[in-house]
């Protein structure tokens, strides 16, 4: 620990800085470790330092202010193999919510130059497998890489209830549903079937959002579909959802197979803006799951895409929209994450 660190620790208990180092040159040698050692009740940034390696655990952070800083998202990896169809001791499924690599279920959690890694491979074998659950407000994470096949990220709350069963499972089932906004900057989001959902607000800032290969053929045949890449969630009276800037959307999946979006709720709310779209996005867009009704609730959005993906102005499905200059001005940064506190988690004006 840096003599500047210390001094600051010295003159006020509440703020802790610990490095966490495999080779146990660090404070503490696992990464959960380190977290537990912390306050519960921080109101100040609550600092861990973790050197490079690969880190194979599972993670619970449900204290607030952590920020865990890395050395680098391809150095500094954190990994773990849990999944939908593994079972517990009693018999009973892991289902969806269980199958986190790290839980988040804090507000003002920040990470910075890691991956979070779910290894249990692709859903025909493992179902669902998260690489993060996050269930906390203010969370940004910048230079991340987020690694996984069916569901790789899950941004909170769950929604009100299940679809196909009496319960969800996992470590929010039965809570308060609260209304969580989400950041992501210049990070690396990589997955196959509906990789980005949930209900929170979340704006993607310069991502590369890439949608893997499922397909076993080269060229996908007429119908056939690689993945969707967000099914949202957005509660009806949210008035945002995923709002993607300046991203790219990339692939190594054949072309035309690879949704943009499906909305696991009826009102789903996803926009992508000034995006690069590849060959593989699919010409129409959107998918509706298989619920016409929802066509006239979603809002699904594009403003200013490029690249082959983009199907023009004649290729989207009837429901979704192309905004206008004056209507894409409405999906600021600040606008959409700022809240009744002014959560401000980027550096530029708007």
């Amino acid at each position: 620990m840096n003599k500047q660190v210390s001094a600051e620790i010295d003159q006020d208990p509440s703020i802790r800085c610990y490095t966490v180092a495999r080779d146990g040159s660090g404070d503490f040698d696992t990464i959960q470790a380190a977290i537990d050692a912390m306050p519960d009740h921080a109101t100040d940034k609550q600092e861990i330092r973790i050197k490079p390696g690969v880190y194979y655990e599972k993670l619970d952070i449900e204290k607030p202010k952590i920020h865990l800083v890395g050395e680098g998202a391809e150095q500094t990896v954190i990994t773990y193999d849990d999944y939908a169809l593994k079972k517990f001791p009693n018999g009973e499924l892991y289902h969806t919510f269980h199958s986190y690599t790290a839980f988040i279920g804090a507000d003002d959690f920040t990470a910075e130059r890691l991956s979070f890694v779910n290894s249990a491979g692709p859903g025909k074998v493992a179902g669902q497998a998260l690489a993060v659950y996050v269930d906390g407000d203010r969370a940004a994470f910048r230079g991340c890489r987020f690694i996984g096949h069916q569901d790789t990220i899950f941004t909170g709350p769950l929604p009100e209830q299940p679809m196909d069963r009496s319960f969800f499972g996992g470590p929010r089932d039965g809570a308060e549903r609260r209304k969580l906004r989400q950041y992501y900057e210049d990070c690396y989001i990589e997955g196959d079937v509906d990789f980005i959902f949930g209900s929170a607000t979340a704006v993607f800032q310069g991502c590369e959002i890439f949608a893997k290969k499922r397909v076993s053929d080269d060229v996908a045949t007429e119908g056939e579909v690689n993945g969707w890449i967000t099914a949202a969630s957005t509660p009806e009276d949210v008035p945002y959802g995923y709002v993607f800037m300046d991203c790219d959307l990339t692939s190594n999946a054949p072309a035309q197979s690879v949704y943009l979006g499906r909305p696991w709720r009826n009102h789903a709310k996803v926009c992508f803006l000034n995006c690069w779209m590849g060959a593989h996005v699919k010409q129409e867009g959107w998918h509706n799951w298989n619920k016409a009704e929802a066509e006239a609730t979603v809002v699904y959005a594009e403003y200013n895409s490029a690249g082959p993906g983009t199907g023009h102005a004649s290729g989207r499905v009837p429901w979704a929209k192309l905004l206008t200059e004056q209507e894409a001005a409405e999906y600021t940064r600040s606008r959409v994450l700022s809240g009744e506190d002014g959560w401000k988690p980027f550096k530029e004006t708007e």
